[in-house]
């Protein structure tokens, strides 16, 4: 009775380790293909950051900053002598 019982239990683990051997395997190519998904998604988002952060240096680079400035919005420089600095601080009995 023993003999029988624990051929029915082997009868029925083999496949059932089988089983699980080919599910694992399954589980695991479908892993592989999203980090493969993944590791693609992120190196698009590296390279659109780098052509980000290259187009944000051309856009505020001074020259461009100071061309627009006098060409389309028709300011100029000012001498330092026509500039007038105000200081706003905390004042003091000295000041008056």
């Amino acid at each position: 009775m023993l003999k029988r019982l624990l051929l029915y239990i082997w009868v029925i683990t083999i496949p059932l380790f089988f089983a699980l051997n080919a599910w694992q395997s399954v589980r695991y190519y479908q892993l592989s293909e999203e980090v493969r998904r993944l590791e693609k998604a992120q190196q698009n988002q590296f390279e659109q950051n780098k052509r980000l952060i290259a187009g944000i240096a051309v856009l505020s680079s001074t020259e461009r900053i100071s061309k627009i400035a006098r060409d389309e919005l028709q300011l100029q420089k000012k001498n330092p002598s026509e500039i007038m600095q105000i200081h706003i601080g905390k004042r003091t009995n000295q000041d008056g």
